[in-house]
């Protein structure tokens, strides 16, 4: 299961561990897996599968979705304002969409927090966020609606390249730093009246940037984008960004979720080096798989670069209770 504790623990910054029990079945395989010889021609196609993957030469199916996906969203609320026809009405923040109110989780506890009152708007926002989000497996929104997340997928680019020919270096934080900055800004908001981070965010910048123009926040973003490109690959949304966290939680008992298989992995872990959160795929690594079947945990962003790279299909999108997604 997705949602279960270790899980959410690694979400929250635990490094991932080998399972304490692994099932019997899954132990048969990777006893298979350690006796079994591997030719020099089966190491010289993983290592130029891992050559390829590092130079961006393999399927991109799944980004080329998500990046209409990302693009087509945000643009109904552009084109909306713009033509007045009032169907998305606000931005991917706080919005009425097709008359149904929606709010950002996270956005909207900065708001309680702030004023110290309850709207009966925001209630059914979230309520209705909430559900949509626990169908659609929580950190999707990061990767399918988010419109920061096309800012930093091009950011990542270019930070891949640059580091490719060793001009810039990647910095890595430790990943318990987000939950510390969930805490922070509640707190701030409460104590302050004021909701900083709201202020800050770079989703509804952008979001309110491409509906009514871009203003002064251009510079923050515009620094985000320059740190993400020459110091940290992903900062903002693997360190920071609370609402990550939160949508994380919602998608904790989804049925939508992406499915490890063992049997047929070669371990080249090719998909550790798209994984925009690879921490969530410890159990690719030969020998830790605790059974047969394992399902990612929660702070995958079901981003579906590790489906589009894996050479055996070991990995892939799947509805519990339907068949998996192609």
């Amino acid at each position: 299961m997705k949602g279960n504790l270790e899980a959410l623990l690694v979400m929250f910054g635990k490094t991932p561990k080998k399972p304490k029990q692994i099932a019997q079945p899954a132990q048969v395989i990777h006893l298979q897996k350690r006796t079994e010889k591997i030719t020099k021609q089966q190491i010289e196609e993983i290592r130029q599968e891992l050559r390829d993957v590092e130079a961006g030469k393999y399927s991109k199916k799944w980004r080329n979705r998500r990046w209409i996906s990302i693009i087509v969203i945000n643009l109904m609320f552009t084109l909306s304002f713009w033509i007045d026809i009032q169907l998305f009405e606000g931005s991917i923040i706080a919005s009425r969409v097709l008359g149904f109110h929606m709010a950002d989780l996270y956005s909207a506890l900065q708001v309680v927090l702030a004023y110290k009152v309850m709207f009966i708007n925001l209630i059914i926002g979230t309520v209705t966020v909430f559900i949509i989000w626990i169908l659609l497996g929580g950190r999707a929104f990061c990767s399918w609606v988010c419109p920061y997340h096309l800012l930093a997928d091009i950011a990542e680019k270019i930070h891949l390249k640059l580091a490719a020919k060793k001009w810039v270096t990647n910095h890595e934080f430790h990943r318990g730093v987000r939950p510390v900055f969930f805490i922070v800004f509640s707190i701030l908001a409460f104590v302050l009246s004021y909701s900083l981070f709201n202020s800050i965010n770079p989703v509804g910048m952008i979001s309110r940037a491409l509906i009514y123009g871009p203003g002064i926040a251009i510079v923050w973003l515009l620094f985000l984008f320059l740190f993400e490109i020459f110091y940290s690959r992903r900062a903002w949304c693997r360190y920071v960004c609370p609402m990550g966290l939160t949508y994380g939680l919602t998608g904790a008992l989804s049925p939508l979720q992406i499915t490890y298989n063992l049997s047929a992995c070669q371990h080249e872990t090719a998909c550790h080096i798209v994984c925009e959160v690879p921490h969530v795929l410890e159990c690719v690594k030969k020998g830790r798989a605790g059974n047969i079947e394992v399902d990612i945990g929660t702070d995958c962003t079901l981003c579906g670069a590790c489906v589009d790279v894996c050479p055996t299909s070991s990995l892939r999108f799947e509805f519990k209770g339907l068949s998996h997604i192609s």
